[in-house]
Parts: structure tokens; sequence; C-alpha cells
């Protein structure tokens, strides 16, 4: 009953507490010199983007091309940009998610089941999930109900991120497993394509993917090799993440001029102008087409979308912000949830999936800026 009593009360100390260093977030970053922030910014650039462009490419093969890597890349941009600009906490990562991913793909399965909505209004129909979402987390911010995650245990917050482990690797095994299908158009019953499609490109996606994990973990490991320089092993620590990507990239490449034509399979990005992705940012004209019925049948949705996006970027929040990070600014928690809400209704009237705080990109961003001293990481003075 307290919570309800003295509304805005969490949101109003949050922006007070916030706000008297919110001028120091961003000269503090100019203080540190661009050499200082580079090397963490690709890290996190490439730890963000590359399970963005995978989660879209779910979303393109689930919905049958209806959302791609261009919805989910340009939410995760204009939600972050948002939560850089006017977030309370500068530490928070934000991405679309698997979560995400899984609620928009039963949405279309639903929608397209049913004749007053179908494929042309799925979009507009969870245009309108988000929409309850978001009032429903501009109530949560409202009263208070952030003061619920002092009960989170860091065995809370870690199970949670074992969660959202286990659905990274599921999605990376049925991707991998993907590759060994044919591809749309092609007839998967000629020997000749058998072997082509399912067989070459399949084991060229275990190489490149196993590969691309191999070399990565060990770069990021690079401080602690008997070999090389000094310097060279900072560097390669420092840079070998979206290094190893770029290499293996090109070797994608420079396969023999033997293979096949096709193979290795590449992933299809359409433009954001080009007219089969038009659809997406208008479709706030098609919100009242859904029929009424269906606009408060959202609401269903929407508590379990509202209710799993609370949880999610309030642990990663929390995540962000472990002690042994030992930060000296504070955490803004119900802030954080207004502005989630604003990000998810501007997400839903432009019809793209929405973005929340990811796991594991936000403590590791944390990691990322911190000065280890012993076993106790304290953040860069700057931050």
């Amino acid at each position: 009953m307290d919570l309800l009593a003295s509304p805005f009360k969490g949101v109003v100390q949050d922006v007070k507490g916030r706000a008297a260093w919110y001028k120091d977030d961003w000269l503090a970053g100019l203080r540190t010199g661009f050499n200082r922030i580079l090397a963490p910014t690709m890290y996190i650039f490439f730890a963000s983007a590359l399970p963005v462009i995978a989660f879209g490419e779910q979303l393109s093969h689930e919905t049958n091309g209806m959302l791609s890597t261009v919805e989910t890349l340009a939410s995760t941009a204009i939600c972050g940009i948002i939560h850089s600009i006017l977030g309370g906490q500068p530490m928070m990562i934000v991405g679309v998610a698997e979560p995400t991913v899984i609620m928009y793909t039963y949405l279309y399965n639903f929608a397209k089941k049913q004749q007053r909505i179908g494929e042309a209004l799925y979009l507009a129909w969870a245009g309108w999930v988000c929409i309850w979402t978001a009032i429903m987390l501009f109530l949560l911010a409202t009263f208070n109900a952030s003061n619920v995650i002092s009960k989170f245990t860091r065995v809370a917050g870690e199970l949670f991120g074992m969660l959202i482990t286990v659905l990274f690797l599921q999605e990376a095994i049925k991707g991998i497993v993907r590759e060994f299908g044919p591809p749309k158009g092609v007839d998967d019953g000629s020997p000749i394509h058998q072997f082509q499609w399912m067989y070459l490109n399949g084991l060229l996606g275990v190489i490149f993917s196993t590969g691309l994990l191999y070399t990565a973990l060990r770069t990021r490991r690079a401080r602690s090799w008997l070999y090389g320089l000094g310097w060279l092993r900072s560097f390669i620590a420092d840079y070998g993440v979206p290094l190893m990507v770029i290499v293996w990239t090109a070797l994608s490449y420079a396969l023999p001029s033997k293979v096949p034509s096709g193979v290795p399979r590449r992933l299809f990005s359409p433009l954001p102008w080009e007219s089969s992705s038009l659809q997406h940012w208008t479709v706030a004209k098609d919100l009242f087409s859904v029929p009424p019925a269906f606009i408060f049948a959202a609401i269903l949705p929407a508590l379990m979308v509202a209710g799993l996006y609370f949880f999610d970027h309030s642990v990663a929040s929390q995540l962000a912000q472990q002690k042994e990070y030992n930060l000296k600014k504070p955490s803004a928690y119900h802030y954080d949830i207004l502005v989630l809400g604003l990000t998810v209704l501007l997400c839903g009237l432009i019809g793209i999936p929405p973005s929340n705080g990811v796991l594991p990109q936000s403590p590791m961003h944390t990691r990322s800026l911190a000065v280890l001293r012993g076993q106790v990481g304290e953040c860069l003075p700057s931050f």
C-alpha cells in the first residue's frame, strides 16, 4: 500500500539523483580520452550487433520475412540512442533479445490464423501489444514497482542469465542445423543439390561458427599468454573480438573457385528504404484497422511482455551495477522502466520489435570499462 500511496516517488528520486551526475557522464568520457574507450566500444559494438543480426535472421525465418535484421538493428540503434541520452543507467546495453523474438513469433503464429487480422495486420496488432505493454510499464514505474529489485538476490540474476544463455545456445544449434538444409527455391530432391547445399554449406557453417567462437575466446585472454610482446598481447586482448569477426568473414570470401556458387549461404538484409520494408515505418496508420475485440485481446500478451521486460531490464541493470565494480554514481531503476515504456511505445508505433536491457552485454560493458585491482573491479574514474 505504501507504493500506491506515493506515486512517482521513485521516479522523482531517481531523476534528482542522476541529474547531479548527468553532465559529468558526458564530460567524463571526453576526459578519459579516445584511446581509453575505443577498445570497450568496439568490443561491445560487436558483442551487441552479432546477436541482434542473428535474432533478425531468426525473426525473418519465423515470420516469413515480415520482420528481419533491418528491424532488429533499427530497434537496437534507436532505443540505444534514446537510453544513452535519456536513460538513468549509462552502463545499460539495450537490444532485441531472444525472449522478444520468441514473443513476436507467437504473435505472428496467432495473427496469421485469424481471418480478421492475418499477415496484413500482424504488425498493427503487435503495435497494440506494445502500446498496452508501454502503459503497464508506465504504471509499474509510477507506483514504484522497482522497489522489489532489492529483493532480487545474485542467485536470481544468475539464474535468469543462465536462461538467456540456454536460449542463445538453443538458437545457435538450430541455426547451424538449418545450414544443412536447402535454401528456398532450390530443388533438394537432386543428389547434386543435396550435396551442394546441405553438406558443404552446413560443414562450412560449422567451421566458421566454431572457428570464430574459439579464436574470439582465445584472444580475450591474450594478456595471460606466455609469448609475444606486452603491447601486442594487450592489443589482441582489446581488439581481438572485432578482428576475429573480420578475419573469419574474409575467410568466407576466400574460398577456392571450385566451391559452388552460393556456398556459404549468406544473410540477406534489405535496405530500410526498400519498398518491402516501408510498411514497417508506417504501421501506425493501420492501428485502428485492427478489430476492437483484438485490440483489447492484446492486453493478454502485453501482460506477459510487460512482466518479462520489467524483470529482464531490471536484472540486466542490477548485474551491470554489481558491488565488486565499486560504482560511484547512483542507480535509476524506476526512471529506467519509465524510459523503457517510452521506447516500447515508439517501437510499436513504427512496427519494429522493442529493445530492452540485455544479458550478458550489460555486465560485460561495465567490466570492459573497469580497472581491475586485485580481485576488485573499480570502475574508471570517468564513469
